[in-house]
């Protein structure tokens, strides 16, 4: 049974978790030696993420990003004979779906791990089910500090956390410009609470406080009074906390009263925020927790875009599929160390084990109660010319 985070679905909600199958059918039964997903030809990942609502681009593109890792494993002849497959549910960024969905996962469709859950509060629904059914929780597109309690051994986080970008931007907005007055646009439920938290503390080691604080509501863009509160307070700097339609509105109404710098955490989504703002968003900083797509000169960028034109050649490169990429490219980590004796112990055990590692010059490191791999925090900002571009500060002239 399942903890007090997870909760009843209606029969409606559970109806509305329609399934996308990623490459081919699979069957739910289990192969030889009973592990879940493991069949004698493939091995079977599953993924609750937004495919419709205002989140769903960040959904599709993890999606897309794993795919192309699957598809690019699979073009070599698998993982030790088994080719991957992806089991796809869309839950429109609703916790309930999301129960719903990682119930369905994993004890009728009988998945092997869990890759990709996209959000917080989704993922706050979600991992305690997985946790519960032993199940890996690979690589979820969020940075909330619950889970990297080492308590949730089956978690996998692939990211920096929240507190980590937040305190990134606070160094940055303090150091690089001097900004002292600090506001705080978030969305009202866990994902947001995560980064007011984060800022917070990361203000708080300043000797400072946010001067305001407003919030919205998830899959709304109900943004008007975060916009007034605005005006009224006057901060210097707004870092948001967000999916990028409710912050593209906040930005493109606020900057026909007030201007001050903006900066959202890497949750936005940096390509559907460009296609939301056009000519607004210059100007506009976003915190990464993954190396720029555009940067051939990074081998795992070069190997994910060769990937990625494999995959889908009409598809752009971006900062979630690239996440996605990575994800797909850890879950492969872990099942070669394991060798063909796949099981979800092995391959939990491999991270603690292996330690390092390696994707292309991108390393992960896990051990012993640190289930996070990365804590790189890289610093965009769209410039004149709507393109996103990497600085090492503030004060860049770009």
């Amino acid at each position: 049974m399942v903890n007090a985070l997870a909760f009843r679905v209606t029969g409606l909600a559970a109806l509305a978790a329609v399934a996308v199958l990623a490459d081919a059918a699979v069957g739910p039964l289990a192969a030889a030696g009973g592990t879940p997903g493991v069949h004698e030809d493939r091995i079977v990942f599953g993924q609750s993420a937004a495919l419709s609502g205002p989140a769903q681009q960040l959904g599709r593109d993890m999606r897309l990003g794993i795919r192309a890792a699957f598809r690019e494993a699979n073009a070599a002849g698998g993982v030790h004979g088994r080719k991957l497959r992806l089991t796809t549910l869309n839950d429109s960024y609703e916790p309930k779906l999301a129960f719903a969905n990682t119930q369905r996962l994993l004890q009728a469709d009988m998945v092997f791990a869990l890759i990709g859950e996209v959000g917080t509060p989704t993922s706050r629904a979600a991992a305690p089910v997985a946790q519960d059914a032993g199940a890996p929780f690979l690589a979820p597109f969020t940075g909330a500090e619950f889970l990297r309690d080492p308590k949730l051994d089956k978690v996998l986080n692939l990211r920096a956390s929240y507190y980590q970008e937040t305190e990134e931007m606070v160094a940055r907005l303090t150091e690089d410009l001097g900004v002292a007055r600090i506001a705080v646009f978030y969305q009202n439920d866990s994902f947001g609470e995560a980064g007011l938290e984060g800022v917070r503390r990361a203000l708080k080691r300043r000797n400072m406080s946010p001067v305001a604080a407003w919030s919205y509501e998830r899959n709304t863009t109900g943004v008007k009074p975060a916009l007034l509160g605005m005006i009224e307070s006057e901060p210097e700097a707004v870092i948001m906390v967000g999916a990028y339609s409710p912050v593209a509105e906040l930005v493109v109404l606020a900057r026909r009263k007030v201007d001050p710098v903006f900066m959202s955490v890497s949750f936005v989504g940096s390509e559907a925020l460009l296609a939301e703002l056009g000519a607004d968003g210059a100007g506009l900083y976003i915190t990464q927790v993954v190396p720029a797509p555009y940067d051939d000169g990074v081998p795992v960028v070069a190997a994910y875009r060769e990937a990625l034109a494999g995959y889908d050649p009409d598809a752009s490169p971006g900062f979630v599929s690239l996440e996605g990429y990575l994800a797909g490219r850890l879950a492969v980590a872990g099942l070669e160390a394991c060798g063909r004796a796949v099981s979800r112990a092995c391959f939990l055990d491999a991270f603690r084990t292996v330690g390092v590692f390696d994707l292309d010059g991108f390393k992960l490191d896990y051990g012993p109660g640190d289930n996070q791999g990365s804590d790189a925090v890289f610093v965009t900002v769209i410039g004149e010319d709507g393109e996103l571009h990497q600085v090492d500060t503030l004060a860049d002239p770009r």
